[in-house]
């Protein structure tokens, strides 16, 4: 038989036979040889074009019908314990079909997100369409990109917005989810690379314009993951909750006239303070810092916990926030609001006239707050100009808190916690949401005061769980790494500043030096310097201590409607002290048992809204900056690497890059070690901390890209490099090293005779 089928009769095969669509076994199966293949290949192609057929490497099946074998991703588990699975390489004009997951005996766990290459079977009469075995695992996440999508004759491209990713993507015809031409775009990878080295992508989710100003924080929740949906369950949970009106076995606190300090647009108010003298001790004071009880609404194992535990924290951008629990919790129930009987746990510590704790007591109680007050207004009355709500409360709340700071502030003098200075970066926005100002955000007293009450009742709850030998998550601050010391410590001598060497290392060795640096040119370097030289804190069920602020005990309880680390520590506090409620809401014994897993996820949300603020930051920088393209600003060197320098803009705090390429027509030798890049033919040394004047060369606001020219180095006009530098004489790396080092003193010489 060498006669073509028909059209339907290739159809009817694929679908009786979903194993068997090569073209090779189409021809084998109607008998087609020769020359004739190319009229059955002229009909698949047809077909294909139709959208009758979809081609999958080399074979074809039904476009709305799935492969045998497939790729799949895992899907929240539902009510009842089934495991659905989302199809990656669906691409029919319905909805994606449902795939209920078989799991046999002896199978492993699989993990929500998680990718498998399954075996799928076609089922009639479900209120799925396919059951799944796992074949095997092939990633827990596929990979995904964030960018504008670009129409093109083919298909479309992504370029991504993520600055440190340059190839795009490319989208093939009936994979753009319909897209349109410069939409912000989040798509996944959706086979191999093609001819060109470029990953092939299927667009998920259209985003709207990325030129939006609200888009740049939605680009970073996009971009990092976070979860910005409450599950329905969890959303039911918190619509259902009542406030807590009854003691109940909690201790009245109503009397006690606490008060919130937090920043004027704060929204959620989650602790409360209170100090007063105390009768029996000269000098010494009696502390109280009341938190809202979160732990009665979030109860172990609920949907609301599974959410808070996932997310980890809550997420803080300029135009909004992600939160950790929902807004019925973390803007009404469990914020303490004026003169609005709250649930909470409560510590009372009493301090000597040094400071020093001399003993503390937790309760679980219902507090009302006094008043709801801003940083600024309660310092503007304790420097002499009260308004009408800090007015009645100055002289028995304000100036006693105050006092008992001034106590705070000798004990930290004797215990010498790490004192970098580092200015906090404020973006001021409009109400439609364009950056406004970029300033610096003003250190007052009164945040300082309830830092320094914060972090006493930190160290009172990991005091009491650890005497009373209850498991916990500790703040774990581990001192700075050998290599990392070492290196701060070049940069220090190199800057005319000591550190200490051959002695066991304590903070005050490092406030030493920033002390020294304190009003220089080194100043904002060498704080830079020490932050990067310290480990990153993190979360553990065991006790490493926090090196940061020299304390051997420390655990966060002050704030358990941002961080899920302090719900852990309430519900530990409510076990350890058998308060009322314990039986539904003290620790489970899940809890303790997944303490360790938790202290590890909750550990990696942390970072992953650090590194989202920080790149939204970063492109509303940009947006800021976007509008004085060819400006020029000065600064300070704060980053060296082989590529170029990275400069810090005084007025706004921006990074910028001044790639090597535009500092001359000359080779340009990096040296790790200590931190310059020096002209193989000038000899001109590039080092951290030197003042220069830039010119703004281009500000991207999608990435958040900042581009610079180097204008003046030092005082010192710099000659402009062509696009296309970096040629000139490559010495030897032996003879190179001699030089920097000499060019790296002398230069450093020179700074040192100009100070002096």
């Amino acid at each position: 038989m060498n006669q073509i089928p028909s059209r339907e009769a290739i159809l009817q095969w694929i679908a009786d036979n979903p194993t068997l669509t090569a073209k090779r076994d189409i021809a084998k199966a109607f008998g087609i040889k020769g020359a004739a293949r190319i009229d059955l290949k002229r009909i698949l192609r047809e077909l294909e074009d139709e959208g009758h057929l979809q081609k999958r490497a080399r074979s074809y099946r039904e476009s709305d019908k799935l492969p045998p074998i497939s790729v799949v991703q895992v899907l929240e588990a539902d009510g009842d314990g089934d495991i659905f699975l989302r199809p990656l390489e669906w691409n029919g004009a319905e909805a994606p079909p449902r795939i209920l997951l078989i799991v046999q005996p002896g199978d492993p766990a699989v993990a929500t997100g998680e990718r498998l290459l399954a075996k799928l079977t076609a089922v009639q009469d479900e209120d799925y369409a396919y059951t799944a075995r796992s074949i095997r695992r092939i990633g827990t996440n596929p990979l995904r990109i964030l960018g504008i999508y670009r129409q093109d004759s083919e298909g479309g491209r992504i370029l991504p917005v993520d600055k440190a990713v340059h190839n795009q993507w490319v989208v093939n015809p009936g994979l753009s989810g319909g897209a349109l031409d410069g939409e912000l775009v989040e798509a996944e990878q959706a086979g191999p690379k093609g001819r060109l080295g470029l990953p092939k992508a299927r667009i998920v989710a259209r985003l709207g314009d990325p030129s939006a100003p609200r888009a740049v924080s939605l680009i970073a929740i996009r971009q990092h993951g976070i979860p910005d949906h409450f599950p329905d369950a969890a959303m039911a949970e918190a619509d259902a909750a009542q406030p807590v009106t009854a003691l109940d076995g909690r201790t009245d606190l109503t009397d006690l006239p606490l008060v919130t300090i937090d920043p004027p647009d704060a929204r959620d108010r989650d602790d409360a303070v209170l100090a007063q003298a105390d009768p029996d001790v000269e000098g010494g004071f009696i502390l109280w810092v009341a938190i809202a009880d979160v732990a009665h609404y979030v109860t172990p194992g609920s949907a609301l916990d599974r959410e808070a535990r996932k997310r980890g924290n809550s997420t803080y951008f300029p135009d909004r926030v992600v939160p950790m629990l929902p807004d019925r919790l973390s803007g009404d129930l469990c914020s303490l609001h004026a003169h609005v009987p709250r649930a909470c746990l409560a510590v009372r510590m009493t301090i000597d006239a040094n400071g020093h704790k001399t003993g503390h007591q937790f309760f679980r109680g219902i507090m009302q707050s006094a008043a709801s007050l801003s940083y600024a207004e309660v310092q503007d009355a304790i420097d002499g100009q009260p308004n009408d709500a800090t007015a009645p409360l100055l002289e028995p709340v304000l100036k006693p808190l105050y006092a008992a700071y001034d106590a705070l502030l000798r004990a930290r003098e004797a215990r010498q916690p790490l004192e970098l200075d580092l200015p906090e970066r404020q973006i001021i926005l409009s109400d439609e949401g364009k950056v406004t100002s970029v300033s610096f955000k003003e250190r007052l007293d009164a945040h300082k005061l309830i830092e320094e009450f914060m972090v006493l009742a930190n160290v009172a709850a990991a005091e009491e769980l650890t005497k009373k030998k209850t498991p916990l998550l500790f703040r774990v601050h581990e001192e700075p790494a050998p290599e990392k010391l070492e290196a701060l410590r070049e940069m220090a001598q190199a800057s005319g500043l000591q550190l200490a060497k051959g002695q066991v290392l304590h903070t005050r060795h490092l406030n030493r030096l920033l002390s020294q640096a304190a009003g220089s040119d080194q100043a904002e370097v060498i704080n830079m310097a020490t932050l990067r030289s310290m480990t990153q804190a993190y979360y553990s069920a065991q006790n490493f201590g926090h090196f940061g602020l020299a304390l051997r005990n420390y655990a966060h309880f002050t704030s358990p409607i941002r961080r899920y680390s302090d719900l852990i520590v309430h519900r530990a506090l409510i076990s350890a002290n058998h308060f009322a409620g314990v039986k539904r809401d003290g620790l489970s014994q899940t809890d303790v048992e997944d303490l360790d897993q938790t202290g590890e996820m909750i550990s990696a949300s942390e970072r992953r809204s650090m590194m989202a603020e920080r790149d939204t930051t970063d492109r509303y920088l940009a947006a800021f900056l976007s509008s004085h393209v060819g400006a020029e600003m000065t600064g300070r060197i704060a980053g060296i690497v082989k590529f170029g320098l990275f400069v810090r803009l005084d007025e706004t705090g921006a990074d910028g890059l001044v790639p090597v390429r535009s500092l001359g027509n000359e080779y340009f030798h990096y040296d790790r070690d200590s931190q310059t890049l020096m002209g193989g033919n000038s000899g001109i040394v590039f080092e951290l901390g030197q003042r220069v004047t830039v010119r703004l060369a281009e500000a991207a606001a999608v990435t958040g890209g900042i581009t610079l020219e180097l204008i003046e180095r030092e005082g010192q006009t710099m000659p402009r490099g062509p696009r296309g530098g970096g040629k000139g004489v490559r010495r030897m790396p032996g003879k190179i090293k001699g030089k920097l080092a000499k060019a790296a003193k002398k230069e450093k010489r020179k700074v040192i005779r100009k100070r002096s």
